[in-house]
């Protein structure tokens, strides 16, 4: 049974979470990280994962320097090996059904892997762009990921647009790149509506993101977090599981399908 650091009541948690989700009208689930570590993709911030071997490339050095540009490319090409095999996990399933059954009404994502999308949920925000799509900076044309990365391969170092000659770049957030306003507005407005936010995987230490959690908070929202480490919100949330994501959700699964 997954441990619990609070309860606000003596129900098993996954029970206590199945209620939750029952009893909501505008349910919203926030994602991070820790949701696709469970498919083999690694956190970039924990050790052995992107940041702890590579300087992260900022976005003014990156439209400004083909040095920097090379840097970039150097590193999506070893992080597209890992994401290219990546599936969508018991976790990732579990939150596409509670939105096909009606419990929540979105998912917003930290992740650019798509495998939201991949396990069948249809509203997902992706706060930090997706890795699915490389696009022109300039004139905006946009290529499958994997042609990039042929062109990477055989001796582009950092590959241009064969239509302007502007820098390619993966439709993701780099460090330093304004956030996009309209998904970003989106989804503080789902969370300012939430009766019971879910945040799973997340740390809730990057901003802006992790404002999302605390504007339902302040509107009065429950807050649920499904997550193996602390928190700067564990002491708003109403019920904090730590344990595997996919065991959990397919344990509530269970109660709700019942």
């Amino acid at each position: 049974m997954p441990s619990i650091v609070r309860e606000v009541d003596a129900l098993n948690p996954i029970e206590q979470l199945a209620g939750f989700l029952r009893d909501a009208r505008h349910a919203v689930v926030f994602t991070g990280a820790g949701m696709s570590t469970e498919s083999g993709i690694s956190d970039f911030r924990s050790p052995g994962g992107v940041w702890s071997k590579h300087q992260p490339v900022y976005y003014d050095d990156f439209m400004r320097s083909r040095a920097e540009r090379v840097r970039y490319w150097k590193m999506r090409q070893e992080m597209y090996a890992e994401f290219r095999g990546a599936r969508p996990n018991d976790g990732h399933r579990a939150i596409a059904r509670l939105e096909d059954l009606g419990r929540i009404v979105a998912v917003i994502t930290q992740n650019i892997d798509g495998l939201h999308q991949d396990a069948g949920s249809r509203r997902v925000l992706e706060l930090h762009g997706t890795n699915r799509v490389v696009a022109c900076c300039v004139c905006g044309k946009e290529w499958a990921p994997e042609v990039v990365i042929a062109r990477y391969e055989a001796g582009e170092e950092a590959p241009d647009c064969d239509h302007c000659g502007g820098p390619l770049k993966s439709k993701t957030i780099s460090f330093g790149q304004a956030m996009p306003a309209d998904v970003m507005a989106e989804a503080a407005g789902l969370a300012a509506e939430a009766d019971l936010f879910l945040s799973i995987g997340s740390s809730l230490v990057v901003e802006p993101a992790a404002s999302l959690p605390r504007i339902a908070c302040a509107r009065g929202a429950r807050l649920v977090l499904i997550n193996r480490t602390e928190t700067p919100l564990d002491g708003s949330a109403e019920l904090i599981i730590r344990d595997g994501i996919g065991a959990t959700l397919g344990a509530v699964m269970d109660r709700i399908e019942a």
